[in-house]
């Protein structure tokens, strides 16, 4: 049973300067809940109790949230917010964290080899830091891929089905349907022009390794941008091991990029039933002034 999972979070998140500048992009909140948070939840609500993230200069403030804080929960405490104060609590037994530092900035597949002493000789998941997957059924996105995993013992990678106008901004699969929702890969062809797609089916930010994946690591040469691609590791263990995708049930709501961020904020705010109202109101009336 997989117990580990890394989270990858060390990014610059240039895309949103001057925000990012002190504070990681992890940390931007949805609603008021921030990013990376709902990333770890979806990771212990699947059973994970032992996160890795990994980190980098200027990322103490991801450290500082999962800690804490005696000063806040005092005040807290002074002015009777007990719901307050218990949420604050949770957020810092929520699981064992531990933290390791991607020195520089070499891509997200030196950023998950960071990890491979803290995660040894097991199957792990990895899950993106600044993507949060909103799941259709009572089972998380990661927890989906974890079943998956236990069924075929091999790896697994979120599949989201997106328009063919879409396929060239992603790492797409070749592969075809072997079970309901579960696809056997042939390989992934990285953000190929709309002609050459294999499928519309692409990498959703979620992953559940084998241990086998350090090993390609540690033999995978600096690819696109002379950094250490995620992607080409995949392919080298897809020459020696099976790999599998799987067509999550849920939605992706990517705060890596602006447009995105406020369309979560926008979707987010409308889970929550003291704003609900207030926000598609407020919405309308902006339509109106247009």
């Amino acid at each position: 049973m997989i117990k580990k999972a890394v989270i990858p979070a060390a990014g610059f998140g240039t895309r949103f300067l001057p925000a990012t500048k002190s504070s990681p992009k992890e940390m931007l909140p949805i609603v008021d809940t921030p990013v990376i948070q709902y990333v770890v939840e979806e990771a212990v609500n699947s059973g994970i109790t032992d996160i890795v993230m990994v980190i980098g200069r200027g990322k103490r403030a991801i450290e500082e949230h999962f800690d804490r804080n005696f000063e806040l929960e005092g005040e807290l405490e002074r002015r009777g917010r007990e719901e307050e104060l218990e949420a604050m609590r949770a957020i810092s037994t929520i699981a064992d964290i531990h933290f390791v530092w991607q020195k520089e900035m070499n891509g997200l597949g030196d950023a998950v080899y960071c990890a491979r002493n803290h995660i040894g000789d097991e199957p792990f998941a990895v899950l993106l830091g600044d993507t949060i997957l909103d799941s259709a059924t009572d089972r998380p996105v990661i927890g989906q891929l974890m079943d998956v995993y236990d069924r075929y013992h091999d790896s697994v990678v979120a599949l989201e089905e997106v328009g063919w106008d879409r396929v060239s901004r992603y790492g797409v699969m070749d592969g075809s349907e072997i079970d309901d929702g579960v696809m056997q890969v042939n390989d992934f062809v990285e953000k190929p022009d709309r002609e050459d797609a294999p499928s519309n089916l692409v990498i959703a930010s979620r992953y559940v390794f084998s241990p086998q994946i350090f090993d390609c690591l540690s033999r995978t040469k600096r690819g696109k941008n002379n950094e250490i691609q995620l992607t080409d590791a995949m392919h080298m263990l897809l020459s020696s091991r099976a790999m599998y995708g799987y067509k999550f049930r849920g939605h992706r709501y990517d705060a890596g990029n602006k447009l995105d961020y406020l369309k979560t904020n926008i979707a987010f705010a409308l889970k929550h039933s003291d704003l609900r109202s207030d926000v598609v109101d407020h919405i309308k009336k902006l339509a109106l002034e247009l």
